[in-house]
């Protein structure tokens, strides 16, 4: 791991860094010292890992809750060059939803296309930062809406030291056999009246989950009209679930 920046502002300090070709950014406390949970968050799609609304949120992760919280270019996304075949994918799922038409295979597939690859990367981050002093092998929650909970759910399922998630806005289509084998506490964000995912796909999305803890959390508005106080929620989730 390699960083390539530090500042430090209102009691954050944020890091940018590469590791093997994979951008990221990780924030915590201001002179942190010691071991601590960390939060990865997953950004949606066509965004990156300072996407508007990360790092306020992340901000408020680590100062109110003293976690770490990193983010990375998911594939394809960010500073990271596009595959041939994920243009080719996502332009025709901007012409369809421009068309009004149904996305959920294109949007699955766009998914499966960048799963693998995200997940090998996720590990290999959490494994670099937890060898930093002040983040430590502590407990890891994973946050990730829209495009983020379609990288993220892989991840969650076949990632042991991730403990709780946050998840939601996407539907079941080609995730149902991941989401059976979720069994960590799970924070699912759905909005009612989301003009991206049908609500019964999310509904059966968060029904395919299989853990034992699950909350449904369910808002009016579109799909990406999440309620600031859902912030709130998702600190005082992931504090009672990582410590």
């Amino acid at each position: 791991m390699r960083f390539t920046s530090q500042t430090s502002s209102d009691g954050v300090t944020e890091q940018l860094f590469t590791l093997g070709g994979i951008p990221g950014v990780l924030w915590t406390p201001e002179d942190a010292t010691g071991p601590r949970p960390l939060i990865l968050m997953g950004h949606g799609g066509g965004q990156h890992k300072k996407a508007p609304g990360i790092p306020a949120r992340a901000g408020r992760f680590v100062t109110e809750g003293g976690f770490a919280v990193t983010a990375i270019d998911a594939p394809s996304h960010g500073d990271r060059p596009k595959d041939e075949e994920f243009v080719r994918i996502a332009t025709e799922n901007r012409a369809r939803m421009g068309a009004g038409e149904d996305t959920a295979a294109l949007v699955a597939a766009l998914h499966e296309l960048l799963a693998d690859q995200a997940v090998a990367e996720w590990q290999a981050v959490i494994t670099a930062v937890q060898e930093l002093g002040y983040v430590g092998a502590c407990p890891v929650g994973y946050w990730g809406l829209s495009m983020g909970c379609g990288l993220g759910l892989p991840l969650v399922a076949a990632e042991p030291r991730v403990r709780a998630a946050v998840l939601g806005l996407l539907g079941v289509h080609g995730l149902a056999g991941t989401a059976a084998r979720v069994t960590v506490p799970v924070q699912f964000l759905l909005q009612w009246d989301d003009d991206r995912v049908p609500r019964a796909q999310g509904l059966a999305l968060f029904d395919a989950l299989a853990s034992a803890e699950k909350t449904l959390h369910a808002n009016p508005g579109k799909h990406g009209e999440i309620p600031g106080f859902e912030t709130d929620s998702s600190l005082r989730f992931f504090t009672r679930h990582l410590g």
